[in-house]
């Protein structure tokens, strides 16, 4: 792709969730979906596209398990396994620390195996454009505002609103800087929802929104697995292999 070096880039994929509200003893990022762990699909959906490097943020207790599982495929970049964090944005911040020397980063949710290339690469040239950027789609739906006891205060402009997806993309030292200066001021911990949110907060460099795709769900609930299978098969068509 003109513009844009992969092997300068490198993905974070964040598969250190509990999972809790999917109400099953394997947590969700080692689900099989397909035969493969759902967090396989999105190392092998930035391994296609020839990335310099692969950063899977893991809980420590599960490192040896996404070693072991890690050992049947073969990826065209190379795959570092680290310890997140306690939240999501400590992970984040595990991951950057052994991101250095990439000049730009992809932070994505492992839980969102739906990752088609045509996303990250656009994603890819927003980020080389403008510095920062996040994969997100329009909403459809009418949006209310609500006060503490439920009753609508308001309804929002459908047309400026969007629903944030990952990946979400930088160049490394402007997402790198941003960290660092939350980390610094930890105010903000516990507000941060997503790796723009750091960005807009702690930098000048304005977010701009890529075009995601409504298939790039996230899965949070048993429900999600059967919307997941039906896209994953549009995208990857039918995965041979049982998971070992």
């Amino acid at each position: 792709m003109e513009g844009f070096h992969w092997e300068r880039a490198a993905a974070i994929v964040l598969a250190a969730g509990s999972g809790s509200r999917m109400k099953q003893s394997v947590k969700k990022q080692f689900i099989p979906v397909n035969h493969e762990p759902l967090f396989y699909y999105s190392l092998k959906a930035f391994s296609d596209l020839g990335i310099g490097g692969l950063i899977l943020v893991t809980a420590g207790e599960d490192m040896e398990l996404c070693r072991r599982l890690l050992k049947k495929y073969t990826f065209s970049s190379p795959v570092q396994i680290v310890e997140g964090g306690r939240e999501r944005y400590h992970s984040v911040y595990q991951g950057l620390r052994q991101a250095a020397g990439y000049e730009y980063i992809f932070i994505h949710d492992g839980a969102r195996p739906c990752l088609e290339q045509s996303v990250i690469e656009e994603t890819a040239l927003c980020a080389a454009k403008y510095g920062a950027c996040a994969a997100a789609v329009p909403v459809k739906d009418t949006i209310k505002l609500v006060d503490g006891e439920g009753f609508a205060v308001e309804t929002l402009e459908r047309s400026r609103l969007w629903a944030m997806q990952t990946p979400q993309t930088f160049r490394y030292d402007i997402v790198k800087d941003a960290y660092d200066k939350m980390f610094e001021s930890p105010m903000d911990e516990g507000k941060v929802t997503d790796d723009a949110m750091v960005v807009e907060r702690y930098s000048s460099c304005p977010v701009k929104m890529a075009m995601g795709s409504y298939r790039n769900i996230k899965v949070t609930t048993p429900e999600d697995l059967t919307v997941v299978e039906k896209y994953m098969k549009e995208i990857y068509g039918d995965h041979e292999g049982d998971l070992k």
